[in-house]
């Protein structure tokens, strides 16, 4: 919780209420359903909690902003963003029902109520919404595939609405189809944990 705090310590009450419950929610959860490594669930801040949140570092979303988080598992990057853009609608959507489960108790435990969750695949929905976000869920390539035709054209951030995704490691190949539109951001340059060292985040603007 103190890397939190650390990074955004302006948080309100409430959000600090929020995000102090969720290792003990995580933790009792996991025990019962794996979303997380066992041997890193104490790590749930800082690899989790911390790692979703570097989309905010990227962009401060307005109010009334709408996200869809693909393959959400059991809610990141969804839920730690939920918790800071409190104006914001996130939907959060897994095609594992016992992982989103976990999502939507956790949720509910920590009365958020700007969160939705789909038992689906991304492909099956025809929504739109301002970004898609996702957390090592898919390739850039079938992501973008799949959820280009999600993304709304009219935008009202900082940066066209598109897919922020968080990434790790060479994504030389990876990138390489979308280079012209893609950039890709270093979690280092805003994180000084060791663990960020190797991480990123990759924008880029879509249009359906």
């Amino acid at each position: 919780m103190e890397q939190i705090v650390k990074y955004w310590p302006n948080l309100s009450d409430g959000q600090r209420f929020q995000f102090g419950r969720l290792f003990d929610l995580y933790a009792d959860w996991n025990s019962k359903i794996n979303v997380i490594s066992r041997k890193d669930i104490d790590n749930l801040y800082e690899h989790h909690v911390l790692h979703s949140l570097a989309i905010a570092k990227l962009l401060n979303f307005q109010p009334g902003t709408t996200l869809i988080d693909v393959g959400t598992g059991g809610g990141f990057p969804g839920i730690p963003l939920a918790i800071l853009f409190p104006e914001c609608h996130f939907t959060l959507l897994d095609s594992i029902g016992k992982k989103l489960k976990v999502a939507q108790e956790v949720a509910s435990a920590i009365g958020l109520t700007n969160v939705e969750f789909i038992h689906s695949r991304i492909e099956e929905i025809s929504t739109k919404f301002d970004f898609v976000i996702s957390r090592a869920a898919m390739d850039l390539l079938t992501l973008v595939r799949l959820s280009k035709k999600n993304v709304s054209r009219q935008s009202h951030n900082a940066l066209p609405n598109g897919l922020i995704c968080l990434k790790g490691g060479d994504l030389k190949n990876e990138v390489f189809p979308f280079r012209n539109i893609a950039t890709i951001y270093e979690l280092s340059d805003w994180f000084n944990e060791e663990y960020f060292k190797t991480k990123k985040v990759v924008y880029m603007p879509l249009r359906s």
